[in-house]
């Protein structure tokens, strides 16, 4: 299997003299000329047998090999908006190698005008052209949309879901025999639930076979307008069980951690409750102006992947929140002779949509932040400011919430008490998320979590173009705030003027100016305590006792990964398909540092046994 090629600005799609969308790599069209909405229905909905193979559900998912227009969707949509079981929630899991670009998107689905309204709504959220995982959400219809811009069979091995229902609509075999490989379709048996169906305009031998060599029963049925012929394909059915009742969650912590798992576990619908020893954004959260940036790597690998796929999610949810949002971009500033090398490769790693990290030459760094300034740098224009006190409000609005400060957490039955210093109950739950910094340590004594504390510092002064360098500076509502100190094994809450002398040098390193005309006495600030981990990667998902989960160990990159990673930890605790690809899931799971240990001990004893006596 050859390399897909690199992303370009330019779109894949040819319009023909029909007005229907075609493909000039691949010969084919997007869809019928006879109709491909009637087409969509007939072979993928129809297929499928939906609504029918929904009904009484409460959650159900559908795969896609070739997400195109989006037509397939909105169909699947109009019809799950007019179907869906009550409470129920849809997931979809999409695969396209080639995106097109929204305005392309646009003039596509115009044609039908029923679907408007639909259309709308997912051109607005019309997902970027970077490779890796997009997830975009219909909320009120309870249904999540993750769209794999990447290889199909790369795309269904790093994809956790297992689809009830499939749509095969990748361009013809003969013409994409890739998307019909026998790896590709391996790649849909393993992902899918018993039972599940699938529904596909093509009859070809091969994919027939293919199909059928994985246990599924294939059966042609009568084609759409001139083809006279599809397939439909149903795997193995499984003993029918019982629908699980909707469990009940509790979050510990409302700081941006914990306001994110409110949000994403409403997504799903579930309604959580929250258990907060203060009040919602009293620790780390709580600074006047937060910076939403990614942590780079130079590379394209599993790091920078995460970053890069957190931080367009944050833009988008942010985006949505209301008024959270202070400022759009932010410049990222050289600050070592190596960061130039390092920031040409970041510029053109695929992670980020074509446009979205601009490389900048010291004159364009200057004009962008208003004085000189003798280092390139980066801009990033998903990067946000956000004021923190109006993204946890948005988000733990509807959101039932205690203050009490837990003591303790204790199993009972399947489900989990939390218990206050005097040994009372506080609440109890089947799931429970530790979302509360260095407290989650406390709570569950094996996480490795050290404190880092940090002070910031605040001026009524012009408000800079975020940045960011060996410190950085962002606007407020009011004014600035810069900083930030990084001082470890420290626990005080307590303002220190020379804390503020720090962050001032830190400040001179990428605005020397706006430095220079700052009076130490005049500053205030804030200090608080982030909680890291041993490699400075968060902890997402599930502890060792079933039910447990942490979101914790965001160290400075808390606003950033902080959605996303909630997300993560929701889809985990109610058996829902991931947002993250697989490698990204593995490298915040919160039990790598044990299964680290276990591979150096199996290491160490291998080299024992193979030493000679």
């Amino acid at each position: 299997m050859t390399d897909p090629p690199k992303m370009t600005d330019a779109s894949p799609v040819a319009w023909g003299a029909d007005g229907v969308p075609r493909s000039p790599r691949f010969d084919d069209v997007y869809y019928s000329s006879a109709g491909g909405l009637d087409e969509a229905r007939s072979v993928f909905l129809d297929g499928c047998d939906l609504p029918d193979a929904w009904a009484g559900r409460s959650r159900f998912v559908v795969g896609e090999l070739g997400f195109g227009t989006g037509l397939n969707i909105l169909a699947l949509l109009d019809l799950w908006r007019r179907t869906r079981p009550d409470g129920a929630h849809l997931h979809v899991f999409s695969v396209e190698a080639f995106p097109m670009p929204a305005g392309d998107a646009h003039r596509a689905l115009a044609v039908w005008p029923e679907l408007a309204d639909l259309a709308a709504r997912l051109l607005a959220q019309w997902p970027r052209r970077a490779r890796g995982f997009h997830r975009l959400a219909f909320v009120d219809l309870g249904v999540t949309l993750d769209l794999a811009i990447m290889d199909a069979a790369e795309a269904l091995d790093a994809w956790s879901g297992q689809a009830d229902a499939w749509f095969l609509d990748g361009f013809s075999p003969s013409r994409n025999p890739e998307m019909w490989s026998p790896d590709v379709l391996a790649g849909v048996a393993r992902r899918s639930a018993p039972g599940a169906r699938i529904g596909t305009f093509t009859v070809a031998g091969a994919v027939r076979r293919g199909l059928e060599a994985h246990g599924f029963q294939v059966e042609k049925k009568p084609g759409f307008a001139a083809k006279r012929e599809r397939l439909e394909a149903r795997a193995p059915d499984a003993p029918v069980s019982p629908a699980p009742r909707a469990p009940s969650a509790a979050i510990v912590g409302g700081g941006i951690a914990g306001a994110s798992l409110v949000r994403a576990f409403q997504a799903l619908g579930v309604r959580p409750l929250l258990v907060e020893a203060v009040a919602p954004g009293a620790g780390a959260s709580g600074n006047d102006a937060a910076l939403v940036m990614p942590r780079l790597d130079a590379g394209s690998g599993p790091i920078g992947a995460l970053y890069a796929q957190a931080l367009a999610r944050a833009a988008d949810l942010y985006d949505q929140a209301s008024d959270a949002v202070i400022a759009h971009g932010a410049v990222q500033t050289e600050v070592e002779p190596k960061d130039a090398g390092r920031f040409d490769r970041i510029a053109q790693s695929e992670l980020f949509e074509i446009g979205a990290v601009e490389r900048l030459a010291p004159a364009s760094v200057s004009e962008r932040l208003g004085e000189t300034i003798a280092m390139g740098g980066l801009g990033f224009r998903d990067a946000r400011v956000v004021e923190p006190a109006m993204a946890l409000g948005d988000w733990l609005r509807a959101a039932d919430c205690i203050v009490a400060q837990v003591a303790a957490i204790e199993p009972v039955g399947d489900a989990w008490r939390l218990v206050d210093g005097e040994g009372g109950e506080i609440a109890r739950a089947d799931i429970v998320c530790l979302a509360c910094g260095l407290e989650a340590a406390r709570l569950a004594p094996d996480l490795p979590l050290a404190a880092l504390r940090g002070q910031v510092s605040m001026a009524v002064a012009a408000e800079p173009v975020a940045v960011i360098g060996g410190g950085y500076a962002i606007p407020t509502r009011r004014g600035l705030l810069f900083g930030a100190t990084h001082d470890r094994n420290d626990a005080s809450a307590e303002v220190r003027p020379e804390d503020h002398r720090r962050n001032l040098d830190l400040l001179a390193t990428v605005l020397p100016a706006l430095a220079g005309q700052l009076n130490p006495a005049d500053l205030t600030g804030r200090a608080s305590l982030r909680a890291v981990t041993p490699d400075f990667l968060p902890l997402a998902g599930p502890l060792a006792a079933p039910g447990l989960f942490v979101l914790s160990g965001l160290g400075s990159r808390g606003f950033c990964a902080a959605p996303l990673l909630a997300e993560q930890v929701a889809a985990l605790a109610l058996g829902a398909p991931s947002p993250l690809p697989a490698p990204l899931a593995e490298i915040v799971h919160p039990g790598r540092f044990a299964a680290r240990r276990n591979r150096r001990l199996m290491r160490s004893a291998k080299v024992q046994v193979a030493a000679p006596t």
